[in-house]
């Protein structure tokens, strides 16, 4: 555990879900490769285009649709839905094909191997602090066994724009009815947690289960508050 600046009190924690709490890097290297066979096997013409093809459909519609994006599981169906369209399907049918792959993808993304040094940690975390989670991805946490934990779960999309933006910390705080400074965030990334948080009041707590060191990484814009490398090491630090 390294501390860059002195914390103060705790009174709340949210928490990061995606490589925080699980690794999901395996998880989503799993949804790309399903989903590129589920649309090869139910819409054949797919396999005109390359894997890159579908990356730059992607990236156009977080250009074209910057707000709807913040909602992966929209970026995802509007992917399908304008590939589908450039491909020569009509607006009914590139609709109907994209709600069905992605009722596919939400099927495959919560398969998730939650550790149960997660499950203890939050545990014994939820028993001292209330707890929340902050995410811009769209695991249910119902669907891996997380829900137990949190008070609320408040999702990029559905409760406003991703992290770092304000809007997931502002709802935070105002529903633990909190003043940010008293609320511990802990996530992964260095830009939508560490910065996320500092820019928006929180302390920031860096999970690093990598083995980095922050001050070669370029992405590292602000210091976190506290770097841990293991989840039980926020219990010697909340009360």
């Amino acid at each position: 555990m390294l501390f860059y600046r002195p914390l103060t009190s705790i009174h709340a924690l949210t928490f990061d879900l995606d490589d925080t709490l699980y690794d999901n890097r395996p998880v989503i290297k799993q949804v790309e490769e399903k989903v590129t066979e589920w649309l090869l096997s139910q819409h054949p013409i797919t396999a005109t285009r390359s894997l890159a093809w579908w990356q730059t459909m992607k990236r156009d519609m977080a250009r074209r649709f910057p707000d709807q994006c913040h909602d992966v599981s929209q970026w995802r169906y509007l992917q399908v839905q304008h590939g589908l369209l450039e491909l020569g399907y009509s607006q009914p049918q590139a609709k109907q094909a994209a709600s069905e792959t992605l009722e596919q993808v939400m099927r495959w993304r919560n398969q998730v191997d939650v550790p149960a040094e997660t499950h203890r940690v939050l545990a014994e975390l939820a028993a001292k602090v209330p707890l929340i989670a902050i995410t811009n991805g769209n695991v249910q946490v119902e669907k891996i066994g997380l829900s137990g934990y949190f008070q609320t779960v408040l999702r990029a999309g559905p409760d406003g724009r991703a992290k770092p933006y304000p809007d997931l910390f502002a709802k935070a705080a105002q529903q633990l009815q909190l003043d940010p400074r008293s609320i511990l965030h802990v996530g992964d990334h260095l830009q939508t947690d560490v910065l996320g948080a500092r820019q928006n009041g929180f302390q920031a707590c860096w999970f690093n289960d990598q083995g980095q060191t922050i001050r070669r990484l370029t992405k590292a814009s602000v210091l976190p508050d506290v770097e841990i490398e293991r989840l039980s090491e926020l219990l010697l630090i909340v009360n």
